[in-house]
């Protein structure tokens, strides 16, 4: 049993160094880097919305019916008076056929009128019958003329709700999307289609009511597609909505996109930025930088000479969507980590974006 304690002991030591090697080998990791630059925008005042045509019309039936077929589908390019979709045309078939029958049968009534009046016309001159016989064969003329007119009439309606079967396009543009499907019924009036129409593109967005009172009609700003988001283009400020939507208490603003990309498609998320002034000693770093430790907040700081981190407290002014604004703990020309934080610890060596791999072959 003495024996054995002289050999547990070495083995414990050995260990134990082994475990001291192995911690103090750490691994280079490679991180993404930010350098601290003051003068970013005292506030960035940005609103998201999507990009939507100028004029956008549900397109409906004039008159209800079985929808028999549905000829574009949502995102389709239209020409004006192409046909969109069609009704089950046989009840107005039979609706302008019976028409033109009552105007035919009005016609014949009229022109017996029309005989009975020259025939009453001649026998007044000849005194053999009374004025009172005459006026009642010119009423009856008249009558039959006011049929006539009003079957003819009838007769037009009916030919245009025979027509009013198909459903066209009223102008170019893009069916945004469709609200009907074939077999359904419809009424008179119920939207079967969306159509977006070709030319001017507003930006839509929801401003809240305690940022509604800095937008202004004719107001500049700038647009960013979500797709393409380093590109931006010039925007002004169309339309405020006169009261707040009544669930989200929100500010309908349309915004006039003026040179619109030629990739930009209704639909697409944007970003409209209102204008802003710099701050020349704001600092702001990515909401990734950050370290939150309860209350407290630090970043994680390169060493430039030893390419290892050290943590620093830094106070955080507010968070943006462009990241969060620091009050104190860096200085211009500092290195901060802006990804792979949570991986790192104090002391731990690092590799920039760029740098050599260590021991890599030359």
């Amino acid at each position: 049993m003495t024996r054995a304690l002289p050999f547990a002991a070495i083995a414990a030591l050995l260990l134990s160094a082994c475990g001291a090697e192995r911690q103090a080998e750490d691994p280079v990791r490679p991180v993404l880097t930010v350098t601290v630059a003051p003068g970013a925008n005292a506030t960035r005042e940005v609103y998201s919305g999507e990009l939507r045509a100028r004029v956008e019309t549900d397109l409906a039936f004039r008159l209800g019916g079985k929808l028999a077929a549905r000829l574009v589908d949502a995102g389709a390019r239209v020409r004006k008076g192409q046909a969109l979709a069609r009704l089950d045309p046989e009840d107005a078939k039979l609706g302008a056929q019976a028409a033109r029958s009552q105007v035919a049968s009005s016609e014949a009534d009229l022109a017996l009128a029309r005989a009975e009046l020259d025939r009453a016309t001649d026998l007044l001159a000849r005194k053999f019958i009374s004025q009172s016989a005459f006026d009642a064969r010119q009423a009856a003329f008249t009558a039959a003329r006011a049929r006539a007119e009003q079957a003819r009439s009838q007769a037009s309606l009916s030919a245009n709700q025979e027509s009013y079967t198909t459903l066209a396009a009223d102008a170019d543009g893009v069916v945004v999307s469709v609200a009907a499907e074939p077999g359904q019924v419809v009424a008179a009036g119920q939207p079967v289609l969306r159509l977006a129409r070709d030319g001017e593109i507003d930006v839509v967005v929801s401003a809240p009511e305690s940022r509604v009172a800095h937008l202004r009609p004719g107001q500049e700003v700038a647009i960013f597609l979500w797709a393409d988001p380093d590109r931006r283009f010039p925007g002004r400020v169309r339309e405020i909505a006169g009261g707040a939507d009544a669930v989200t208490r929100t500010y309908t603003v349309r915004v006039s996109a003026t040179q619109v990309p030629p990739g930009a498609r209704i639909g697409m998320s944007a970003t409209v930025a209102l204008p802003q002034r710099e701050d020349a000693g704001l600092v702001v770093v990515p909401l990734t930088a950050l370290v939150r430790k309860g209350d407290a907040a630090s970043v994680w700081v390169v060493d430039p000479k030893s390419s290892r981190v050290l943590a620093r407290a830094v106070q955080v002014g507010q968070y943006r969507e462009d990241g969060a604004t620091i009050v104190s703990g860096l200085a211009a020309g500092d290195v901060v980590v802006s990804a792979g934080v949570h991986k790192l610890r104090d002391g731990q060596p690092v590799r920039l974006p760029g740098a050599p791999v260590p021991g890599a072959a030359r």
